[in-house]
């Protein structure tokens, strides 16, 4: 995944969860955060960040924050990117075998799940979750309570039952992390769900991304601790 317009700049604040005030160029300016999570041991004052510029006359920012360092470690924050990581990673991993359809924003029964992909011998169903939190060099999900992720689980668990395979993709949008693990701290219940859905049969999966300033991609498998 490539980036165009990229640019530096320096994290000021965060109003609200949409946008920030930034500085660029010696100018303050208001930008819009891709990413609705706390991020806020990312997001700190004075934190160096990289922006994408665009000229679109509909737009309220000219500005799109994507990507943070916390030290030395680029973080991307962009919460549209997992899935388009992921996609590209079955197309170009091989990780299924010959995949013969794709289709994102799968609809089944009363739920809708990132994907649902289609070889010879499977029908699969996929939910994609993007991991921007890291302390001392785990990897963590969610970084807030997630209700909607525990709906996610549950329902994947019933696809099971009806003849599906079913997995959990944690896209870690960083490099360098020791392994991946559910923030019982954060969302006790959320991590219970897991672990009940991987006893269930859900087959639970992270790996990292290489990430630079304008681009990110898939990277290695993390180990996952439940």
């Amino acid at each position: 995944m490539k980036y165009e317009n990229i640019r530096r700049a320096k994290f000021l604040s965060r109003p609200n969860r949409f946008i920030a005030n930034i500085e660029i160029e010696g100018k303050t300016e208001i930008c819009h955060v891709k990413n609705t999570g706390r991020c806020k041991e990312l997001l700190v004052p004075n934190a160096t960040i990289f922006v994408q510029e665009t000229d679109k006359a509909e737009r309220k920012t000219k500005y799109d924050l994507i990507a943070v360092y916390k030290g030395e470690r680029l973080v991307n924050i962009d919460s549209q990117v997992p899935n388009k990581i992921f996609h590209e990673w079955v197309l170009d991993s091989g990780y299924f075998g010959e995949v013969e359809l794709i289709k994102p924003e799968y609809k089944y029964k009363n739920s809708r799940f990132d994907f649902y992909l289609e070889t010879k011998n499977s029908k699969i169903l996929v939910e994609v979750k993007g991991v921007t939190l890291e302390e001392d060099g785990v990897a963590l999900f969610p970084d807030a309570p997630t209700e909607r992720g525990i709906k996610h689980i549950t329902e994947l668990g019933e696809c099971i039952e009806d003849g599906y395979e079913a997995y959990i993709f944690f896209i870690i949008q960083m490099k360098d992390v020791r392994y991946f693990a559910p923030n019982y701290k954060t969302h006790q219940a959320f991590g219970e769900a897991l672990v009940k859905g991987a006893e269930q049969g859900i087959k639970v999966i992270a790996f990292d991304c290489e990430v630079q300033e304008d681009s990110i991609t898939a990277g290695d498998f993390v180990e996952v601790r439940l």
